[in-house]
Order: C-alpha cells, then structure tokens, then sequence
C-alpha cells in the first residue's frame, strides 16, 4: 500500500491556509455562522457514522478479548501517560495552547477508516481491527473529556467536564445512534453510496478545521508565531508516533500474538482520529481563542500516520509475501 496525497489532505491545508488569510467568514458573527454551523457539522458527521456502521462485522471480531484489552489500553492508558510524559519532558519548549493539543491528541479514540484499511493492507486481522477501531470511538466519547479534565484541573484550568459530556452525548451519540436506528433502511443505500458519504463527512471537517482556525486567527493567536513553532510540533508528534508503533509493536510480540493480530494492534493503537477529534475538539474548545493552535499537532499526527501507516503495510506485504490469513 502506497500513500499518495489526496483531496483531503490538500483540501485540510488550503482551509488552514484560508483562515489565514481570510478569517471572517468562519469566525464569530461571520456569516458561516461558526455556533450553529459546529454542532450541526458534527451530528451529520455522526449520523452518517451511525449509518455506514455495521453491527455483523463488530460481532465477527468480539471474542479476541486480549488483543481488544492491548489495544484499547494502549489507546485510553499509554497514549495519555505518554503525553504526560511527553509535556514533562520538553517543558518550556511549547505555548499553553500547544500543551493542550499535545494531550487532547493522546487522550484521543483510534481512527476507524485508516486503521481498518491499512490492517487490510498489511493482511491482518480485519475484524478485530473493525471492531476496536469503532469500540475505541464510543468510548472516546467518554474517556476523552475525563483524561482532558484531569490533565487541565491539574494545571489550574477550571474544565466543566459535566457541561462537556452532556454536549459530546447529544451532538455525538444521539446523532450515531439514529444513525444505527435507520440502517435497516439505509444500509443499502449508504452501501451504494458510501463514497458520496464519505465526501460528505471529510467536507464537514475541513469546514470545522477552517472555523477553528478563523477564530484563532482573529483573536492574534498566530501572530508573533513562528516556523520554530510547526518545526518543534512536527518533531512532537514524530516522536509520539514513534514510541507508540515501538510500545504497541513490542507488546504484541511479548505476549504472543500472531502477525495478523500484531499488525491490528500496531495500526488501531497508534492511530489518532481526525474525524472525531476535530468535532470533539470544538465541543470541548470551543470557546477558547487558541483552538486553531490546539488542533495543530493532531493535524500534523494525522498527516504523519497516514505516510507512516501506508509505508509499514507495504514494508511487511513485502516481508511476509504469504502470511497468516485472520
């Protein structure tokens, strides 16, 4: 499996590039209108998740139980431990702002489609990938906010973790469940349909990216800022993403896994999803000033493990020409 840059991708810098230089539309009192726009954008995300989600390939992978224990502990346990870690380690080096996208990224679920896909690729377990890929984002749902309340409490910000999961309730799993409930009548049409869907669901965010980062840009959050900045949060998630292939890899060797299993637990508990995070990101920051600077090093991770991801699969295609079926 080769990466090659898509639409979205592209489409993700050029609204970036747009907040930048044209902030007002996207930002408060513009006429995209942003407090509506957020929380509509991040039901029809959901709802369309909901819909697309099937339950008879959740069921074929349930009963790994100790490969979905790795995994999900490796995503909700040693992601965010890392990033304390991490923040710790180079303190000084980053804003406030920065601080919390570092953490926001670790305490995020494991992205679904690039996970399941790359799995594939690399001809591991598919099943146990579908399943905890989708496990992981029900329960980012609720982990998430709790992982980021501590790490904010801990630092003095008052978080109003209460208010947050309510919002993360309504706006993301009310939409996903009506979603589920209206597949015994959509499942056809969304399967003959997925890819307008998934053009619909990738547009969605790339305007949530460019709201995000129009209200950081009028408040001043990115003047004064410099290259040093993107070049130490490139070296950051380089960094994350390489402890956490080398942590999920070395894991599933000690404990015995075969190569299909293996590579499902490298893909789903190293990944972070994009998809989810900027909807969860708006609910949870929406308000703060900062958000376009919060979301930049989950935009960058997403970059890095989509070039990373596509270069592993390949790398052990080519390794084990006939290994193990799932």
């Amino acid at each position: 499996m080769k990466w090659k840059p898509d639409w979205f991708l592209t489409g993700m810098f050029a609204a970036i590039v747009l907040a930048l230089l044209f902030p007002g539309p996207g930002a408060k009192g513009g006429f995209l209108h942003p407090e509506l726009l957020t929380k509509g954008g991040v039901a029809l995300i959901f709802l369309l998740h909901g819909m697309a989600l099937s339950v008879e390939r959740l069921r074929a992978g349930l009963f790994n139980w100790r490969l979905h224990l790795v995994i999900q502990s490796c995503t909700f346990l040693l992601f965010p431990l890392m990033g304390v870690a991490f923040l710790w380690g180079s303190s000084g080096w980053f804003s406030q702002e920065l601080q919390f996208g570092f953490f926001f990224l670790c305490a995020l679920p494991s992205t679904v489609s690039s996970s399941v896909a790359m799995t594939a690729a690399a001809r591991g377990n598919v099943a146990a990938a579908v399943f905890n890929a989708t496990l992981s984002s029900v329960l980012g749902v609720f982990l998430t906010p709790l992982w980021v309340g501590a790490f904010l409490e801990t630092g003095g910000v008052t978080f109003p973790l209460g208010e947050i999961v309510v919002d993360l309730i309504c706006w993301l799993m009310v939409p996903l469940a009506l979603g589920q409930s209206l597949r015994p009548w959509a499942r056809h049409w969304a399967a003959r349909n997925h890819r307008l869907i998934g053009r619909v669901d990738r547009g969605t965010i790339l305007l949530l990216v460019y709201t995000s980062f129009c209200e950081s840009t009028r408040q001043g959050i990115w003047s004064g800022q410099s290259m040093k900045v993107l070049g130490t949060s490139f070296l950051g998630v380089v960094l994350l993403l390489a402890a956490a292939l080398w942590t999920t890899g070395a894991i599933s060797r000690r404990l015995g896994f075969p190569f299909a299993d293996r590579t499902a637990a490298v893909f789903c508990g190293s990944k972070k999803t994009l998809a989810s995070g900027v909807p969860m990101a708006q609910l949870i920051f929406g308000t703060h000033p900062g958000i376009g600077l919060i979301l930049l090093p989950l935009i960058l991770y997403h970059t890095l493990q989509l070039i990373v991801g596509g270069w592993l699969a390949n790398h052990w295609v080519a390794q084990s020409p006939h290994p193990p079926d799932p």
